[in-house]
């Protein structure tokens, strides 16, 4: 595939991914956060390197840090994007890892479960998330909190789908539980 193609593709990949991430939103309560979502993924840094690793399957960023070690779209992506539990982090205080505001939990479960749903295309299940998540929560730096929250929120969705759990009314009250 050349660089033109790539470059399509991506476009077409990011721009499916955010229509996904608006439309949980928007069963969330928070059709504004859908909107904005993802916004700087269609800037030149983030762009760019997206285009140039673009695989289909999985995140360009995965294949940019096993090339060069780092990503600069996923530096440039974490910090203007404030639904990524990496913006809240601040080892210089005394909490380290701030507890997110709700309407960006909102925003990162719908991402999540987004990508999820892109990525695995057919393949994907109830399950699929919950299963991704166990695996990959340690690894992450994120608030205690938010990451109780986000296990019982897959464990729910893998035990009674999307759309009994992606609801205003459920995750204003997994909110409050966890973090209230």
């Amino acid at each position: 595939m050349n660089i033109l193609q790539k470059a399509y593709k991506h476009f077409c990949l990011i721009t499916k991914h955010k229509w996904v991430v608006f439309k949980l939103c928007i069963k969330v309560g928070e059709p504004i956060r859908g909107i904005l979502h993802d916004i700087s993924k269609y800037s030149w840094t983030e762009f760019s390197e997206g285009a140039k690793y673009y695989e289909g399957t999985h995140s360009p960023i995965e294949e940019c840090k096993k090339s060069k070690g780092y990503s600069e779209a996923w530096l440039h992506h974490k910090g203007r994007n404030k639904h990524h539990p990496e913006y809240w982090v601040d080892k210089n205080t005394p909490q380290k890892f701030i507890i997110m505001p709700y309407k960006y939990v909102a925003e990162m479960l719908c991402d999540k479960m987004a990508a999820g749903i892109i990525y695995k295309g057919k393949e994907w299940n109830k399950e699929y998330e919950l299963k991704y998540w166990l695996r990959e929560k340690d690894k992450i730096e994120i608030n205690p909190k938010i990451r109780d929250l986000v296990t019982d929120c897959l464990t729910q969705v893998s035990e009674k789908g999307i759309d009994e759990v992606y609801t205003k009314e459920n995750f204003k009250k997994l909110y409050k539980k966890y973090c209230s």
